[in-house]
């Protein structure tokens, strides 16, 4: 759908999804950046400013498919396989790869959000939502990044807000 934008308010872990005539059609829950706001890179910070949707990986690949550097492993995350491989920041389901708009604060050198790979992806269902527990990405429930990735397209604005 033509039109729609994303706003991720990093505070109330929250993202919504606006339709053509600006009303919420969409709201989720997120987790972003352990570390807080920040576009620096190797911060582990989620960056803050306008973004557009880079990319979009991962067209009807199985929810809770794992991704490692964009690409499926083959693999499908379940409990018992999370179990197995402790400690793994996992990238599952769908990649919105964001890049910044904004040179100086978010894109070119060292605060370049396209070159820090910051995603809106799916994560593993033992994860909370809510709380702000990332490498810098912004977290969705598989399911929910499932349908935002439906309904978005690449060059769809993302403002990111603290």
């Amino acid at each position: 759908m033509k039109g729609l934008r994303i706003e991720v308010d990093i505070g109330a872990q929250r993202l919504a999804l606006f339709g053509p005539d600006g009303a919420c059609i969409r709201r989720y829950a997120v987790s972003t950046g352990a570390n807080g706001a920040g576009e620096r890179m190797n911060s582990g910070c989620t960056p803050r400013g306008r973004h557009r949707i880079r990319a979009l990986i991962g067209a009807g690949a199985p929810a809770g498919t794992v991704f490692r550097g964009r690409r499926p492993t083959g693999e499908v995350w379940t409990p018992a396989f999370a179990a197995a491989h402790p400690g793994r920041d996992w990238i599952l389901s769908r990649i919105l790869w964001l890049s910044g708009c904004e040179p100086g604060r978010n894109r070119f050198g060292e605060v370049d959000t396209m070159r820090r790979y910051i995603y809106i992806h799916g994560t593993g269902d033992d994860q909370p939502m809510g709380v702000p527990l990332s490498h810098g990405c912004i977290r969705m429930r598989n399911a929910e990044v499932v349908e935002l990735f439906d309904l978005v397209s690449p060059g769809t604005s993302v403002e990111i807000l603290e």
